[in-house]
């Protein structure tokens, strides 16, 4: 059952993978992400990077979705990069999950290679918050 769930978040990311150039600026898609919620929703971002510190991560892209929906809590996440390899959240997603679950931060399940299923806990990632 676990492995059927993130092939399943796995499967959202990769399709929501279509790297592009917006403007001269902005290029979007270069990596998805897909986050199960605590009610069992997949939502899924992508990335948009920008010339300069405005663009945003697909992690928080899929997270701000699931608020979007009126959802605030999080299982597990998945990010992939263009050629299917997963990769860890980057700090500022680390710490914007670790702020919107301060009690349940640590059970969120992050996958960190999807060919082995190596999968590790938010927790782990981020053993001790700043506040």
């Amino acid at each position: 059952m676990q492995d059927e769930i993130w092939n399943r978040l796995y499967g959202a990311a990769m399709k929501a993978i279509k790297p592009r150039e917006v403007s001269r600026f902005i290029e979007a898609g270069g990596v998805a992400a897909a986050i199960e919620s605590a009610s069992g929703k997949i939502y899924t971002g992508v990335c948009v990077d920008t010339a300069c510190s405005l663009g945003v991560c697909a992690e928080r892209n899929a997270i701000f979705s699931m608020l979007s929906a009126g959802e605030d809590a999080i299982r597990r996440v998945i990010a992939v990069d263009r050629d299917g390899k997963a990769m860890p959240p980057c700090g500022a997603c680390r710490e914007f999950m670790t702020q919107l679950m301060p009690d349940d931060y640590r059970s969120i399940e992050i996958m960190l290679d999807h060919e082995n299923g190596k999968v590790c806990l938010l927790g782990d990632l981020t053993p001790e918050w700043w506040l």
